[in-house]
């Protein structure tokens, strides 16, 4: 079926180009019979049909929609005529960005308008629409530091976008590098900017001439018709009826665009609410960003930002911003408990308590956290040093428990909770005892002082420099206000503190004595640091150990400055320590010079000296070894060896000649020695010659070496007593020896009923004689054999005992015949003869020469020259 008429041709377009919402003029041919003809209308591929306005068959006028094509045809279709074609295009530009204050000649669609800002990917806020960079140039950043740009500039900011926008500041901050010649080209810029801005309102008039047109047209035909008719002033006129069509049409398009100004009433709020959260976004996310930060660690910036919070928002009256102020206080509050919390919290780092007393001075905490640190360290050191006390005590119970099974556990349990910042070091030399009870480990107490002193060390010079910390005020800012305030109450706290290091101090020096020396405590005191078991005394090398452990320890306090008077009480201790050392250490060796000669072998080396002297010298340097530590005298400590010169103690040097002399004791009293035999009595001899000449002499040198101002004393007194187990060893033994040698020259003289007035002429000496020389021989092969350094001494006794026999055997005779006469000065002179090489002391060689002499004397004197030959 043909159509009726042509197809619809469009042969012009008035703009032909412009941007979405544009209002255009179609002219052609064909293009409808009227408006109800009209189905179609497309520009650039979109439909403009709800906007157009059949005007007649050559014109029709619309709106251009916002198409996706940038340029294309316009296609009329029609019923009568079909779908149309056109010989023209039309071009769509790309709106411009219309800001919320700027005029617009056309319909902003604020759906697109909106959607633009607030969609969530793009990240676009109302103010970026502001350029970023006004002045156009390369900005230049990080020159100028900010805090000495708000120093500088007080209350205003750099933001271009601020109400209290410095230009000053803007440029030092973004363009500090700019050279002049660049900032002056700047300058046209925003000249152009500003110009261009001005001609906003003309550009507006001109883009909405053609509507100014279209309207002035109409009011000139309304005012024509008007003036034609001649009733514009009666009632009921045109006039009245066009009112009247007016109000009507005013009040329809009320209602079909109540929703839409209802929507930019709305839109206008949201622009003014957003404009206000983006200008004190800083408030609204700071609740946020408070507890992001306090969830990292950033304590810091929490606190910068609520201070920078309190100086803007901390007296306003607007009722949102207090809303959110509030919730950053109630924030704060929290963090407040939180860093007071970590501050209390044991065991921590010097380094942290600082910081988190800072931290709560800056916050304006209550009280003083300072304090509060302070004292909860005081109760956390002395409840370490008893934990430290109750676990060796558990595991010394443990270990007589179990035995053996004791070496094995655990050193201590409160020491593995705690990790000491730095351990103390241990200098010197440390002697292990001899006794095979101590191989495997250390005695308790030992390693209690040990431990409980690295305790100590390790706690209280952290606590003593958060005390000088908190009196200089180092510890708060400047910017707490509070510096001076908190300074002047750690100077009415000075008494307080000193009471706390004396507690600690007192404390240590109790738990020590409870374990080494119980007695100088008193039962209260007991309660508390007692409870150790006390069978076994410790030797005086593990108390050496002690004291060297505790003097470490008040060096090492002592190197903190504390002052001396909180010190005393450990060098009361020390000095204790030292005569209990002292004392206990001479009471052990004098115990083990006791049990010596259960170990004597009797086995003699070439000098005739057996292993006892040897073993006595021994004992004696280890005495003086482990005697070195007590009776070293450091600064500021008393010489021990006055010290106990003052008390009722016993004197070191009663003791040391009490050790000394108890090797002397010892065979004076042990009923064995009665027992001996001859031989192991000569050994006994041998032993005192060879400690009276080498081991006494050099036991002075190792006294003297080691401190001892009454070297020369002790050694007197104990050679004095060794000469003494001497003497009565040698008479008894020359006892044994001459006894049977002269009870047996009487009998044999007078042998064979001899008579001195009625014998035979002399033929010798006889048997007699010959008998005591041989026993005589006999004794000076044995004393040769043992040691030929005690032959002259014993045998000059034997011989005296000898020729004191044959003098009062000689002056008993009543006289003597000439033979008899002969005879016994014969076999006196053979007995001199035979004995005078023996003769090496002058006083014994006088008192045998006298004895000689007075038995010659008695004898008749020789006559004959023969008898005397």
């Amino acid at each position: 079926m043909s159509r009726a008429r042509q197809p619809p041709l469009v042969t012009g377009i008035s703009p032909n180009e412009g941007a979405p919402w544009t209002k255009v003029t179609i002219r052609g041919e064909n293009l409808g019979t009227g408006h109800n003809d009209l189905i179609g209308l497309s520009i650039c591929g979109h439909n403009c049909l709800l906007t157009a306005e059949w005007m007649s068959a050559s014109k029709i006028v619309c709106r251009v929609g916002p198409a996706k094509d940038d340029k294309g045809e316009i296609i009329v279709t029609t019923k009568s005529g079909g779908r149309g074609t056109s010989t023209v295009s039309f071009k769509l530009l790309k709106p411009e960005r219309i800001g919320i204050l700027d005029q617009s000649a056309v319909w902003v669609d604020e759906l697109n308008y909106y959607d633009m800002r607030t969609d969530r990917n793009k990240g676009i806020s109302p103010l970026s629409l502001r350029p970023a960079n006004p002045l156009g140039i390369e900005i230049d950043k990080g020159k100028v530091p900010l805090k000495d740009l708000e120093n500088m500039f007080p209350g205003m900011s750099g933001d271009f976008t601020s109400e209290n926008f410095s230009a000053t500041w803007y440029l030092m901050e973004n363009h500090s590098s700019t050279s002049f010649e660049q900032l002056r080209v700047t300058v046209g810029n925003l000249k152009k900017q500003a110009s261009k801005k001005n001609e906003g309102s003309l550009a507006y008039v001109k883009g909405g001439l053609s509507t100014f047109f279209e309207a002035q047209d109409a009011l000139a035909a309304i005012h024509q018709k008007l003036e034609s008719d001649g009733t514009e002033k009666v009632e009921g006129s045109m006039t009245q009826r066009l009112e009247n069509v007016l109000n009507r049409a005013s009040e329809t398009a009320d209602t079909l665009f109540q929703e839409v100004l209802g929507r930019k009433d709305k839109a206008d709020s949201t622009r003014n609410a957003l404009n206000v959260l983006q200008r004190f976004k800083f408030l609204f996310n700071l609740p946020l960003n408070i507890e992001r930060n306090i969830q990292k660690g950033d304590y810091d910036v929490v606190i910068n930002d609520y201070e920078k919070a309190k100086s803007l928002f901390g007296n306003t009256e607007v009722p949102v911003f207090k809303k959110v102020y509030s919730e950053v206080e109630t924030r704060i509050e929290a963090l407040r408990k939180l860093l007071l919390d970590k501050l209390l919290e044991t065991p921590s780092t010097l380094h942290d308590q600082k910081r988190y007393i800072r931290y709560l001075s800056d916050l304006h905490a209550p009280g003083d956290p300072a304090w509060k640190c302070i004292v909860a360290q005081h109760k956390w050191i002395l409840q370490l040093m008893q934990n430290c006390k109750e676990d060796f005590i558990t595991e010394q119970k443990g270990t007589h428990t179990l035995g053996g099974v004791g070496l094995e556990m655990d050193r201590s349990s409160a020491l593995n909770r705690i990790s000491l910042s730095a351990p103390v070091k241990r200098g010197g030399s440390f002697q292990t005892p001899k006794d095979d009870s101590w191989h495997y480990k250390s005695p308790q107490q030992v390693r209690f002082v040990e431990k409980l002193s690295d305790v100590v060390i390790s706690q209280l010079p952290n606590f003593w420099k958060l005390w000088i910390s908190y009196v200089n005020g180092s510890l708060f800012s400047e910017k707490s206000g509070q510096v001076e305030k908190l300074k002047k109450n750690a100077r009415q706290r000075q008494n307080d503190f000193k009471g706390m290091i004396e507690e600690v101090t007192r404390r240590l020096v109790q738990l020590v004595r409870g374990a080494l020396l119980p007695s100088s405590l008193t039962e209260l005191q007991l309660r508390q640091c007692g409870g150790w078991d006390t069978k076994t005394p410790l030797g005086g090398a593990w108390l050496t150990q002690v004291i060297h452990t505790v003097r470490l320890s008040h060096e090492a306090l002592s190197a903190l400055e504390i002052p001396n008077d909180l010190l005393q009480v450990i060098q009361d201790l020390l000095q204790d320590l030292r005569v209990h050392c002292l004392l206990t250490t001479l009471q052990h060796t004098e115990e083990d010079v006791k049990r010596l000669a259960e170990k004597e072998d009797w086995v003699v080396d070439n000098e005739g000296i057996a292993s006892l002297p040897a073993q006595f010298e021994q004992c004696m340097v280890q005495m003086l070894q482990s005697l070195k530590e007590p009776m070293e005298c450091k600064p500021g400590e008393i010489n021990v060896q006055i010290f106990t010169q003052h008390s009722s103690s016993a004197l070191p040097l009663q003791i040391i000649w009490r050790v000394i002399s108890n090797i002397c004791v010892f065979f004076f009293f042990c009923p064995q020695i009665f027992n001996l035999d001859e031989q192991r009595l000569l050994i006994i001899l041998s032993n005192c010659q060879y400690l009276e000449r080498h081991t006494f002499l050099s036991l002075a040198e190792h006294l003297e070496k080691n401190g001892f101002t009454t070297a020369e004393k002790i050694v007197r007194v104990s050679i004095e007593a060794l000469r003494q187990l001497d003497e009565y060893l040698f008479e008894t033994y020359v006892e044994k020896k001459s006894d049977p040698i002269v009870g047996s020259l009487e009998p044999g003289i007078y042998a064979g009923y001899f008579d001195w007035k009625d014998c035979l002429p002399p033929t010798g000496a006889r048997s007699y004689l010959k008998e005591a020389l041989v026993s005589i021989i006999s004794v000076h092969a044995e004393v040769f054999t043992v040691s030929k350094e005690l032959v002259p001494r014993v045998l000059s006794k034997i011989i005296e005992a000898v020729a004191e026999e044959m003098s009062r055997l000689m002056q008993c005779v009543s006289s003597f015949s000439k033979n008899g006469a002969l005879q016994a000065r014969l076999e006196i002179c053979a007995l001199l003869d035979a004995i005078e090489p023996y003769l090496t002391s002058e006083s014994r060689v006088s008192m045998i020469i006298t004895s000689f002499k007075q038995a010659l004397e008695a004898l008749p004197q020789l006559q004959s020259g023969t008898d005397k030959k």
